[in-house]
């Protein structure tokens, strides 16, 4: 007879979060994925905010090109660092307390690089940066939990769709803004403020509870055990180098050196050069819930990645080192943000080539390692011009050379997609099912 199983002792009714996705809605839990949506949206904003204000950075804290880009970078090197500690946080402490703390430290990072002062903006960016690093491993690992897996990668690309977003609103709503309505330093405090309001909305509305741990799991250092598994397993570390390569042209390409590109190289105005920067996050809005939702429909992950970046490539090129008439304004920077979509297809892998315990760990690791690549980018990116154009204009000759380095990673990308498992539905389905063999029974007759 099969045994009934006793209830542990101590142990509460409270939602088990480290519980695999099944095939229903959970509403508390997407509720509150929607809220971490917001919080991935403000976030993405405040990351791409300054690459519209590189006048006033430059002329406020007397930056070359070189400090400009290590300024902005610095917000990378604490994002890449606290994507491992936010996964390992979800993991351990599940999200309720986890998500109000990375807006708290959002906040405090906004605030304080509208100081003004050289040394509280490093502060600040290391600030956003850490807090950042919360936004968007909370709100995968709030989907894991809420929506079925079959809608797991859609999720995700909805997910970023709306940080890249945040990212477009962080340049073509934020220049108006800082050249009529308030000053830049107001814009930071503001923002920190919208993080502070935002950290007490998700403290009320995350569902709480968490899987009982054994007093071997209470170390503190327990929570760092998970990433054993997802360090070692070399598809992790594919879904990660690929990511963080197809990252690079939005992440230091565009919300970096994007309008810089084309006011310096193209000769456009500083109203056009912001939209038209602004073309590539907004590309992303289309692209990653759209790639998303073509991986899902046709259950193949790498296809879609594949296609993706092969796009990223051919219009990088273009934009690059072809007239810059070639292609009609505004399309080129769509068009890259949409193949820049398939940027997101790792991150649905990550989870499915790893146990389903440690689902926070792996996102955490991936934007360990995505983030990792544009945190040493950024500095290296700005010390090639700076080289390049040997104390010169940054003109258009300039750019061509510097934008091989995203160019190659791009093309490394691909190579590397070819070497990632197929996860998708189709492929698991096709896959032959190993047949247990009979146990004789009644002295072996069947």
């Amino acid at each position: 007879m099969p045994r009934t199983r006793t209830p542990l002792k101590g142990k509460t009714n409270m939602p088990d979060q480290s519980a695999r996705p099944g095939s229903e809605f959970h509403w508390p839990f997407i509720a509150a994925w929607a809220f971490c949506v917001v919080f991935y949206f403000l976030q993405y904003a405040l990351r791409s905010a300054p690459g519209v204000m590189v006048p006033e950075l430059t002329s406020s804290f007397g930056l070359t090109a070189l400090g400009v880009s290590s300024l902005i970078g610095l917000y990378y090197y604490t994002y890449s660092t606290f994507a491992i500690v936010s996964g390992a946080c979800f993991d351990r402490y599940g999200a309720k307390y986890v998500v109000p703390v990375g807006l708290a430290l959002l906040a405090i990072g906004a605030i304080l690089f509208g100081m003004g002062l050289a040394a509280a903006a490093d502060a600040g960016r290391l600030f956003q940066g850490a807090g950042s690093a919360f936004a968007f491993t909370g709100a995968v690992y709030l989907a894991s939990h809420g929506f079925p897996g079959r809608y797991l990668a859609t999720a995700i690309g909805f997910t970023q769709c709306f940080g890249m977003l945040g990212g477009s609103a962080g340049q073509f709503a934020v220049a108006p803004l800082i050249h009529g309505v308030l000053p830049w330093q107001q814009f930071w405090i503001y923002g920190g403020l919208a993080a502070a309001a935002l950290a007490l909305i998700a403290l009320i509305v995350t569902p709480g509870g968490h899987a009982e741990r054994t007093p071997a799991q209470l170390s503190i250092w327990s929570m760092f055990t998970p990433y054993k598994s997802v360090l070692s397993n070399p598809q992790s570390y594919l879904c990660g180098f690929a990511a963080g390569l197809l990252f690079l042209p939005t992440t230091v390409g565009d919300m970096i050196w994007g309008v810089s590109f084309l006011r310096e190289g193209w000769h456009i105005g500083y109203a056009e050069a912001v939209n038209r920067a602004a073309m590539v996050p907004l590309g992303w809005v289309i692209g990653c819930p759209l790639l998303g939702y073509i991986a899902d429909r046709f259950g193949r992950r790498k296809p879609v990645l594949i296609g993706g970046a092969t796009l990223m490539l051919i219009v990088a090129l273009a934009i690059l080192y072809m007239p810059h008439d070639t292609i009609p304004p505004y399309l080129e920077g769509l068009l890259l943000g949409i193949g820049s979509g398939a940027a997101m297809i790792p991150y649905t892998i990550i989870k499915e080539v790893n146990a389903d315990e440690v689902k926070g760990s792996a996102t955490g690791a991936i934007n360990f390692l995505v983030f990792t690549l544009s945190a040493l980018m950024a500095p290296i990116y700005g010390w090639v011009l700076v080289k390049v154009s040997n104390g010169g204009p940054l003109d258009l000759p300039v750019f061509q050379q510097a934008g091989l380095i995203g160019v190659g990673g791009i093309a490394l990308a691909i190579v590397l997609s070819f070497f990632i498992r197929e996860t998708g539905s189709a492929a698991q389905a096709s896959k032959p099912k190993t047949l247990l063999p009979l146990k004789p029974a009644l002295g072996g007759a069947l």
